[in-house]
């Protein structure tokens, strides 16, 4: 087992594109239990969610905060509306965006800068997400002897990373110990 000191490591969580990349296989994650995976495995002080913020999503920020998460919320906006689109792509509403989702809360550079802005409060970093949009921060990590590990939802993430592929852990085939059960109810007596 890996000894690390007392500082502690923090991870840095794309929740969309972790959150995806597993519903993409079937399952759904516990995050109380992925936190605790974070810590036991990771030795993870400090579990910061990068989240696109929509309104009616506040229970599950509260939830994912109790869970042991720091939230870092993004402001999201509608695609569907054509002055969004111009604005967040610099395209026209003319330009083809069949592929946009309908909400957009790109959390990549809160990301990238909140990973750089605590870098002197952590150990190593653990970068969680599969997007190769990272690829410039694990660099830098790597670099500066601060990478610990790049925990990708499943196989199908950026082949950027294969260069540190020594530091790239699926989430997936951890499934049995991380996916969310539903409780099963007590027999009424």
């Amino acid at each position: 087992m890996v000894q690390f000191s007392k500082k502690g490591n923090y991870a840095f969580i794309d929740n969309q594109n972790l959150n995806l990349g597993i519903q993409k296989l079937g399952w759904k994650m516990d995050w109380r239990k992925f936190r605790r995976y974070l810590k036991d495995n990771f030795n993870v002080s400090e579990a910061f969610m990068f989240i696109g913020h929509m309104p009616e999503h506040e229970e599950m920020y509260l939830q994912l905060h109790d869970a042991g998460y720091l939230i870092v919320l993004k402001p999201t906006f509608d695609m569907s509306d054509p002055k969004n689109i111009s604005l967040s792509t610099g395209s026209s509403s003319d330009d083809k965006n069949d592929d946009k989702k309908p909400i957009k809360g790109n959390v990549d550079a809160e990301l990238v800068l909140w990973a750089v802005k605590e870098m002197k409060n952590y150990d190593k970093a653990v970068i969680v997400s599969g997007d190769g949009d990272f690829y410039s921060l694990v660099e830098y990590l790597e670099q500066q002897n601060k990478l610990l590990n790049i925990l990708a939802p499943n196989s199908h993430y950026s082949r950027l990373y294969n260069k540190y592929d020594s530091f790239v852990e699926r989430i997936d085939k951890q499934r049995k110990i991380l996916a969310y059960r539903k409780s099963r109810n007590k027999k009424p007596q």
